[in-house]
């Protein structure tokens, strides 16, 4: 019996269309072996869009977003668009409108890959961050007074409600109590300056966790720690929790110890509604048409998308096929890989094949 899934397509702008055919393409060819089936829904939404009609999400096409599981997006952000206007109009919008109230960055280095950190290997770069995605200082809160004279006064707060915090500190618990490895969730914050946002998030994320994880270590750090550990200890950590300014700065990081942009990939997840999915390296414009960009990132967000639909072992296909790519790759880096786009991933598409 074939399993059919509905999934909206945002190829976005630059090169996301190009990686997003990609991960496509894989996994097509691996919805055969495991009895799969999608059905593909292609939203034309991004810069061009914007350019040509001055719209960027329409209601009506986020109504119909609205009434799919998940959405596969390639990138968003065009160079002839002023930056925030797409940011916030568009891959925001659908984080808040979606509620889409996590993103979740996996940080995991494969076989064959080169990191920066020298003497880490894939045994010492495995965790999870998990990023609040819907309120601190992304809500947009403050304003500006007297702007452009002498005297210009600039606000942006961060909103943190006790509803927002508890609830993505539940999605870190319970992904730490799935993972089943080191049993430890690490709290990254600003305690000792941010003293009412970080307040809350730390007598929450204790009260949480003796009441309902007692089995789960709580582990505390500050966001600058944090950036040191990751780069000297990356092996210290299992899954870590955080705002969304933090989570946004060192998920960066993450992706550059595991190799780089071109194999990075999120989620950003409404366990009860429409999740998203998308490599992180952006639309690299200068790229576009050139086939030189790497879709492995692409690839991995398909991945991501599989497992959240519960498709465990075809996503574990999935991701074997990428390691398996990954050891035939000159380099990760666009026009360094050995390959143009498209033939990795029909590198990728044989080996789920098989």
């Amino acid at each position: 019996m074939t399993t059919t899934y509905p999934i909206a397509v945002i190829g976005g702008d630059g090169t996301g269309p190009e990686v997003a055919a990609e991960g496509i393409k894989v996994m097509d060819a691996l919805a055969d072996r495991f009895g799969l089936k999608f059905d593909w829904h292609y939203y034309d939404l991004g810069g061009e869009r914007y350019l040509k009609t001055g719209e960027i999400l329409p209601a009506a096409a986020l109504e119909e977003l609205k009434k799919f599981s998940v959405i596969y997006l390639g990138a968003i952000g065009h160079p002839d668009v002023k930056p925030g206007i797409l940011e916030k109009g568009l891959l925001l919008r659908l984080r808040f409108e979606l509620e889409q109230y996590i993103n979740l960055r996996p940080v995991k280095l494969y076989p064959g890959v080169a990191t920066p950190l020298k003497d880490k290997g894939p045994d010492d770069i495995d965790f999870v961050v998990v990023r609040e995605n819907n309120e601190g200082l992304y809500l947009g809160a403050g304003g500006v007074f007297k702007k452009g004279s002498a005297q210009e006064v600039a606000v942006q707060e961060s909103i943190n409600t006790r509803f927002g915090v508890e609830r993505c500190l539940r999605y870190a618990f319970e992904l730490t109590r799935k993972r089943g490895k080191k049993n430890m969730l690490t709290l990254c914050g600003k305690t000792n300056v941010l003293t009412f946002a970080f307040d809350l998030w730390e007598r929450a994320f204790h009260e949480i966790g003796a009441k309902d994880y007692p089995e789960i270590k709580r582990d505390y750090a500050h966001v600058d720690a944090t950036c040191m550990w990751m780069v000297k200890n990356p092996e210290y950590f299992d899954v870590i929790v955080t705002d969304n300014m933090f989570g946004d700065i060192i998920t960066d990081l993450g992706a550059m110890i595991q190799g780089g942009m071109g194999i990075a990939a999120g989620g950003n997840i409404n366990p009860e509604g429409t999740s998203m999915f998308e490599p992180i390296g952006g639309s690299a414009p200068k790229y576009t048409g050139q086939k030189k960009i790497n879709p492995l990132a692409a690839i991995a967000a398909g991945q991501m998308m599989l497992d959240f639909l519960g498709q465990e072992t075809a996503a574990a296909a999935m991701e074997e096929a990428i390691v398996r790519t990954c050891g035939k790759l000159e380099s990760l880096s666009a026009g360094k890989m050995g390959y143009n786009t498209e033939e990795v991933g029909d590198l990728v598409a044989g080996f789920v094949r098989e």
